[in-house]
């Protein structure tokens, strides 16, 4: 969905199956078998262990709530009620969810460690998703009917600054410095813009691409300098220099739309209509693995050194392993959109 950025503070993705590390006196065949074996408690990244419960929120967007989901145990911590119809979510940290109520018109803001909805913001037209910046001040949303995107300010929980777009924002993803969005127009884009919010109050468009194919989802590599832009209309991915915002590769994907996330090097790519997530290497695209999920597991997010998929059909959650292998499947609703991380007391 677009959510590439690292977990910033304490809470970064770690690669917990200790691949490279060296034990001596083991047989290192022996020792990854038994790290595979290892309860998903202890797979979490230890600072988040130390810090609280890590928790994936869910929505279960015909139900009006949130899902929270033990990531150690895979039980259902906690259902926090909401507006109507959550469509998207988005951590901020780990200490805050936004969540977009797009047939409602309003963005819930969710406090991660009591799970209390703290602020109802008003006046959207269909808000849609979220990119926010590292430090956690300022958020992006996009609400496709206004064709713009808004700035939230998360410390005095309100809009300060809009911009338009020109066409129905969707998909939005932030550069690692914070200084630019790319999103796309349209779940099948003729369109990808990008945004220069430097200076959040003043956000300011700064061009337009026009991708090989109609686009759907964005997503920053961590270590900046790329962008991975998918399809909403075919098999297909394009990978781009985000500073020339020029196509460096295309891969072949499976069904659109696809949507994707970042992890140790990793890009993780959902297929909800073919029920697959394929992990490849981010800077050059070799794929490495396919794991078979459930269909309708379209978006997906990365926290805590773990990938989240949840299934709009289904109402599943998979809790994936950076190197794509599916660690727990959770019935957490009856249909969900989408999932994040955050810790809760």
């Amino acid at each position: 969905m677009g959510r590439s950025a690292h977990f910033p503070g304490p809470y970064g993705p770690r690669d917990l199956e200790c691949a490279a590390i060296r034990i001596p006196d083991v047989n290192r065949r022996e020792f990854l078998l038994a790290a595979a074996s290892l309860p998903l408690a202890l797979r979490i990244a230890p600072q988040a262990l130390a810090g609280g419960t890590p928790l994936a929120l869910v929505t279960a967007d015909t139900e009006s709530m949130l899902v929270a989901v033990e990531l150690g145990s895979g039980r259902i911590h906690r259902r926090v009620a909401t507006l109507a119809g959550p469509r998207s979510i988005e951590s901020v940290g780990g200490r805050l969810a936004v969540v977009a109520h797009t047939t409602e018109g309003a963005v819930s803001i969710v406090a991660g460690d009591t799970l209390e909805v703290v602020r109802v913001l008003r006046g959207f037209a269909e808000p849609r998703y979220t990119a926010a910046r590292a430090d956690g001040r300022f958020a992006f949303v996009t609400d496709s009917q206004r064709g713009e995107v808004a700035t939230v300010d998360l410390e005095r929980l309100r809009v300060v600054a809009r911009l338009e777009l020109g066409g129905p924002a969707r998909h939005v993803t932030i550069s690692p410095d914070g200084r630019l969005l790319w999103t796309s127009l349209g779940a099948k884009a003729p369109e990808v813009v990008v945004v220069d919010v430097s200076e959040p109050l003043r956000p300011r468009l700064r061009r337009r691409i026009a991708p090989p194919f109609l686009a759907h989802d964005v997503g920053f590599v961590p270590g900046g300098g790329r962008v991975w832009v998918t399809s909403g209309d075919r098999g297909r991915i394009a990978v781009y220099d985000s500073a020339q915002a020029k196509v460096l590769f295309t891969l072949p994907a499976d069904a659109p739309p696809q949507h994707v996330t970042f992890l140790d090097g990793r890009a993780h790519v959902t297929s909800g209509d073919d029920g697959t997530l394929r992990v490849h290497r981010a800077q050059d695209g070799r794929e490495l693995r396919t794991t078979a999920v459930p269909v309708g597991s379209y978006n997906v997010q990365q926290g805590f050194g773990l990938i989240l998929t949840p299934s709009l059909d289904r109402g599943t959650l998979c809790v994936v392993s950076p190197a794509g292998k599916v660690l727990k499947r959770v019935q957490a609703a009856a249909s969900s959109h989408d999932a994040c991380f955050v810790m809760s007391r």
